[in-house]
């Protein structure tokens, strides 16, 4: 067992995990780390000028790469600054290791300087907090929140390290991932998956609700293979609109807030749903009866228990991975012929979204609609492209106006909704993808929260374009202003520079279009780029989108 200081051990711990990155803000109370890295090319701290950026760039990272982000902040205001990322990445169920410092063991608890009580701070947004206060425990304890945060229902891990325990001499025990850590596929129970065959065998008019557990386990071929013997409706969860190719002629889009209109036809009209790798959780579902009738058989399929039948009663429950769960009922389907009248319908559903979005970005009129801008993006996004978006109104056309055809190409801020995720999501889908394109779609409120790490795209040369669509507005909250309390209008609207200059002033490409002739060149030209681009469109600030939860406001007399 080789002897070294443990935060030599923290960075061989990482290596042999197969981190590339460590994103973060330089901290005092981890230089031993930090030291460790000193020229190393396996193995990179990658500096950002604000710690929620390195969140978010680690979470994104995870998503569109499959394993784990790593990210690093010094203890007290640089381990609260990585809350809202960590908490964006737990609620999306991506893994994740976050890296804080902490004071010396033997100042703890006397509220020495930038003292926090780290581990009860993240408790809620990480699946475990593991303090190492013995340096000989650190490459132990490194695999263990590995392991955890890859395990079932994956997400983030605290590992807090006191500063006087880095710099610990000891004999480490290093173990390779493949000697400790063993991806298991549960294939439920075997009655289980028989009773969900015989269910679906008897549907007539099935719906498979394709998930997050659907990308993560690579059920793709296995949804479809079911779909196909079924001749059932495919629909995407909230958020996962990349869990099954879109130009399949069994899928319909997305479900739920801001998805398809058609798609939520198709679950309304099903007697059988095949919710697969899916909580069935809030902007999937609202919870009631809108979208899911309450008539339907629900067979859920899930890696976390607590979820099934937590929000609906179910007809049948299977615990396990999609994948293995979904291999064990295709051979229990009959073979049956085709059902054409009901591949018909699905067909009409598919052209009646076509048309529609077609409609809505037909419009020339100034300023541009978000409609138009999604029109061309249609056109122009390579189909290996990776999209990221922020929260918002003129991002949230996302989720219904474009298509996405590869697993692990739509990183969303998800059921956290954090403005300002979506321009760090690009910079860490496009390390973990260096070979894609990757845009981000974005508002200006949004983007003008984590816009200071221009300077770290830029420097570090992440050719990501950043697509800001300017209304001036906070466009969501404004929507609800709008439309139930009489435009009586408080803190929604807001100025800007030009995003153009301001991407200039970085050392990044700045383009700007006003016209609809414009967008196609321009957007070409920004995914032809090899260098970091920011483009902003002004589009009309009273295009708002009706709030999706309407349910949620008191009705004004």
């Amino acid at each position: 067992m080789p002897a070294m200081s443990a935060g030599q051990a923290v960075v061989e711990a990482l290596r042999l995990e197969g981190v590339k990155y460590i994103f973060g803000v330089v901290g005092s109370c981890y230089v031993e780390v930090l030291d460790a890295l000193y020229g190393r090319t396996d193995i990179q701290f990658l500096g950002v000028r604000h710690e929620q950026v390195a969140a978010h760039m680690a979470d994104a990272y995870a998503r569109a790469g499959g394993l784990p982000g790593v990210c690093m902040a010094t203890n007290g205001p640089g381990a609260t600054n990585l809350l809202t990322g960590v908490a964006s990445a737990y609620v999306n169920h991506a893994p994740m290791i976050v890296i804080t410092g902490a004071p010396m063991i033997s100042q703890m608890l006397r509220d020495s300087f930038q003292e926090l009580d780290q581990l009860t701070l993240f408790r809620p947004v990480t699946k475990a907090q593991i303090q190492i206060q013995r340096g000989d425990r650190v490459p132990e304890l490194v695999r263990h929140a590995f392991r955890v945060a890859m395990a079932g229902k994956k997400g983030p891990v605290l590992v807090d390290l006191p500063r006087d325990m880095l710099n610990e001499t000891a004999e480490m025990a290093f173990v390779p991932p493949e000697r400790y850590r063993w991806a298991q596929r549960d294939a439920g129970d075997g009655a289980l998956v028989q009773r969900a065959a015989e269910v679906l065998s008897q549907a007539v008019a099935p719906v498979v609700i394709a998930g997050g557990g659907v990308i993560w386990s690579g059920a793709q071929a296995e949804v479809l293979a079911v779909a196909e013997r079924l001749t059932a409706a495919v629909v995407t969860s909230y958020g996962r609109n990349d869990a099954v190719p879109h130009d399949h002629p069994l899928v319909i889009g997305a479900f739920g807030r801001a998805g398809s209109a058609e798609a939520a036809e198709a679950v309304r009209g099903a007697d059988v749903i095949l919710a697969v790798g899916t909580r069935l959780g809030h902007f999937t579902t609202f919870f009631d009866h809108r979208f899911i009738p309450e008539q339907a058989k629900i067979i859920q399929i899930e890696v976390d228990e607590k979820e099934l039948g937590r929000h609906y009663p179910l007809e049948v429950g299977i615990l396990g991975d999609a994948k293995a769960v979904l291999g064990g009922i295709l051979p229990r389907l009959p073979h049956k012929p085709r059902d054409e009248a009901r591949l018909s319908a699905i067909q009409q559903l598919r052209q009646q979204r076509r048309q529609r979005m077609a409609s809505a970005g037909a419009s020339d009129a100034l300023p541009l609609k978000p409609q138009r801008v999604y029109r061309e993006l249609r056109a122009v996004l390579p189909r290996n492209a990776i999209v990221t978006i922020d929260a918002g109104a003129a991002a949230s056309h996302a989720y219904n106006q474009l298509d996405f055809y590869e697993p692990q190409t739509f990183i969303t801020p998800g059921d956290l909704g954090s403005v300002g995720a979506g321009f760090p999501s690009a910079l860490g889908a496009k390390l973990a993808r260096p070979d894609r394109p990757v845009v981000c779609l974005c508002g200006d409120g949004g983007f003008l929260m984590t816009s200071q790490d221009l300077e770290t795209a830029v420097r570090e040369g992440i050719a990501v374009v950043t697509v800001v669509m300017t209304n001036n507005c906070w466009g969501s909250e404004k929507a609800y202003q709008k439309y139930f309390f009489n435009e009586r209008y408080v803190g929604s609207d807001f100025g800007n520079p030009r995003f153009d200059e301001y991407a200039r002033l970085f050392g990044a490409q700045g383009l700007r279009v006003e016209k609809p002739e414009e967008l196609r060149p321009a957007l070409e030209k920004a995914l032809a780029a090899a260098v970091p681009t920011v483009l902003e469109i002004p589009v009309d600030p009273d295009e708002l989108p009706f709030p999706a939860r309407s349910d949620a406001v008191r009705k004004k007399d």
